[in-house]
């Protein structure tokens, strides 16, 4: 293959500390180290401090960042297809972003294919997506679910599982003795060893973080006060969510609830995920949940609502990496861009249960944990399977469809006359 494949990417930026930049970050980076594609990135979801376009060291010519507000419009898409002839769409994120892009399907799969990476939170299949998914010449699933209602929903388009991974180079377990001194730096006010708590997650309602609070504050005053600490990473006045300084300064502003918002590289991840004794995820859907899977490469177990994407990292079916909260109830949400779909709610007791096993386990059997969730990363999430998976998968894309003059596969839309 002596040209280069050249893809068009739409989705978080690439070099934002998001899931799903890191993710296309994988993605990009997995595929320029073959030598065998380019890419042209529409860099959206962040602020800009200018909207240059960004070669990106050391691929330079190979790798160009456009930053965009939102995720693109059809108009910019227009331009870049017209003027940089790409040979494939690759698109990641939420649907409901993308369905001003599946309205000119018509006018880019004649020409090159359309990759969609995708996530979707819970059950029941979302019949109201079909139109969009129909529009894809394949449909890449983040999580099982994600695939499952993918199938149910639209079972002629080609739809494959291949969930998000980690970098376990990055995120691996450190020295009792590297911990302890974490701890002191961080932590220096404690005269004695608490169990720390970690969440790391977005600042939205169906992530319940107000509740994550109020119960939790509950479990401190059971077990005591000194004895445990909750770290939140998250931004605490974050629009879709609580303001979350001002439930902890009414539930008693004494260093039991803590709350982490700076923007931190992934190496300062992982000495958190290290710290903590366990990383918390009580989300009422959750399409995959990075960050208990980053968690379990440190070594360090999880509670997990059984939803989504997260049941598939909690346990394998025969082994358990932490504590999974089976729903007491489920509830249909909706809105006008998505009609309905489950929301999984734990109860406040079978929350506080999850935090009473975990405390009350050694710190063995919780390091046991942690190890088998190490392997289960390894045998199932790799960075390098993921990267290869990639690779396999854009290279065929590219083989089977085509583009451009070599385009294949498609069927233009036709207008028939009704008599």
């Amino acid at each position: 293959m002596d040209k280069k494949i050249k893809i068009l990417t739409l989705s978080d930026h690439p070099l934002s500390p998001s899931g799903v930049g890191t993710q296309t970050k994988y993605f990009i980076e997995a595929l320029l180290k073959t030598g065998k594609f380019q890419f042209i990135c529409l860099g959206g979801a962040m602020k800009h401090e200018n909207y240059d376009a960004q070669k990106i060291a050391p691929y330079e010519d190979d790798w160009m960042v456009i930053p965009i507000d939102g995720y693109g419009d059809a108009e910019k898409v227009r331009s870049i297809i017209r003027n940089e002839k790409p040979d494939i769409l690759w698109f990641m994120t939420d649907p409901r972003f993308y369905e001003w892009l599946w309205f000119i399907e018509n006018e880019i799969r004649p020409l090159i294919p359309m990759v969609y990476y995708h996530v979707w939170d819970n059950h029941p299949a979302p019949m109201f997506n079909r139109p969009f998914y129909l529009s894809n010449d394949l449909i890449v699933s983040i999580s099982k679910v994600t695939r499952d209602v993918v199938t149910e929903a639209a079972p002629e388009v080609e739809n494959i599982y291949h969930p998000h991974a980690v970098d376990s180079n990055i995120f691996k377990a450190k020295t009792d003795e590297e911990i302890k001194e974490l701890k002191n730096n961080n932590f220096s006010q404690d005269k004695d060893d608490r169990m720390l708590f970690f969440w790391n997650n977005r600042n939205a309602r169906r992530k319940q973080s107000g509740s994550l609070l109020f119960w939790f504050n509950e479990f401190a005053n059971e077990v005591g006060r000194d004895k445990v600490r909750l770290i939140m990473h998250t931004d605490p006045n974050d629009v879709h969510g609580q303001p979350l300084q001002h439930i902890i300064e009414k539930l008693g502003n004494d260093g039991t609830m803590m709350i982490s918002n700076s923007k931190v590289p992934p190496q300062i991840l992982s000495d958190m995920y290290n710290m903590a004794s366990c990383t918390i995820n009580i989300s009422d859907a959750e399409g995959f949940g990075l960050a208990t899977l980053e968690s379990l490469s440190c070594e360090t177990p999880i509670i997990v609502t059984m939803t989504g994407g997260l049941q598939e990292q909690v346990t394998d079916g025969e082994n358990w990496f932490g504590i999974g909260i089976e729903p007491s109830s489920k509830t249909v949400i909706g809105s006008q861009q998505v009609p309905y779909i489950y929301e999984d709610r734990i109860s406040k007791e079978d929350f506080k249960a999850a935090l009473h096993k975990m405390y009350n386990m050694t710190p063995e059997e919780r390091k046991e944990l942690g190890r088998k969730g190490r392997q289960h990363v390894e045998g199932n999430y790799s960075f390098e399977k993921y990267c290869e998976g990639w690779v396999k998968i854009m290279t065929e894309v590219y083989e089977k469809h085509g583009s451009w003059e070599t385009r294949d596969n498609y069927k233009s839309w036709e207008l028939k006359e009704l008599t």
